[in-house]
């Protein structure tokens, strides 16, 4: 996600509320769970920036590079807003990278900001791929811990290799999640500026005029899950799918 700024302090205080609400309605197994998919979260969202700071970079503007965008350092791209709702509904966003189309060495610059946008979904589907690389490679060094992750309905108490093997596979859902969600074509997703320049003038004046409204009924519906569960069958086709293909090139090739 990229290139929008919001009246943050109502943003926080919602989002505490939200998160205050969210802690209270959670179990301890699944705050455990919370705990366990930090990781994947991190990993997802600087990796997500960082590829949106790449792209622009690649296609001229040196905008990321400058305000320290171009780096997977978490530190430079974790929003307090986006990680929380990542971290509780698996879906949710990075800090905003800032970019300047008219540096881009594309003749479009819609062409160029389609594929800075487009960047971040990309990267994340990547690294689901290769978190499954490493579910299959340790299903082949213990597969009993595999085994103990799919079939425990209790964490505590689970093995060391159990929980490894349990935190990848978070990550491998979370960057799915954060991939298909930000693919969503309204502000202030990615997929805005992939799609949403295909509508006609009049709704995109109204869209740009009303993003903030949109913001945070948008934001609202992340933490009521209303999204989670749209875009829920869509991630579980697509990890299906991942772990098929990976599963079908480990048992040709080990």
């Amino acid at each position: 996600m990229f290139g929008y700024n919001f009246d943050k302090r109502s943003l926080f205080i919602l989002m505490g509320v939200m998160i205050l609400l969210t802690f209270v309605s959670l179990g301890t197994n699944n705050i455990i769970i919370s705990i366990l998919t930090l990781p994947g979260v991190i990993i997802a969202i600087s990796f997500h920036e960082f590829a949106h700071a790449f792209a622009a970079d690649r296609l001229g503007d040196r905008t990321p590079r400058n305000q320290g965008r171009l780096t997977i350092n978490p530190s430079a791209h974790l929003d307090p807003v986006g990680m929380v709702v990542l971290l509780f509904a698996k879906i949710g966003w990075g800090k905003p990278v800032q970019i300047n189309p008219n540096n881009f060495t594309t003749k479009s610059k819609e062409k160029g900001e389609a594929i800075v946008a487009i960047a971040g979904p990309l990267m994340n589907f990547l690294l689901a791929i290769v978190f499954t690389i490493i579910f299959y490679i340790l299903s082949i060094v213990d597969g009993s811990a595999v085994f103990e992750m799919m079939t425990s309905t209790q964490i505590p108490g689970m093995s060391f290799m159990a929980l490894i093997t349990l935190v990848v596979y978070y990550a491998i859902i979370v960057n799915i999640g954060l991939g298909v969600f930000n693919l969503i074509p309204i502000p202030p997703l990615d997929g805005s500026k992939i799609f949403l320049r295909l509508l006609p003038y009049k709704a995109q004046r109204w869209i740009d005029q009303n993003e903030t409204m949109i913001y945070m009924i948008f934001l609202l519906l992340c933490f009521t899950r209303i999204l989670g569960i749209i875009t829920g069958p869509v991630i579980m086709f697509i990890g299906n799918g991942i772990f098929w293909l990976i599963g079908t090139l480990f048992s040709l090739f080990i």
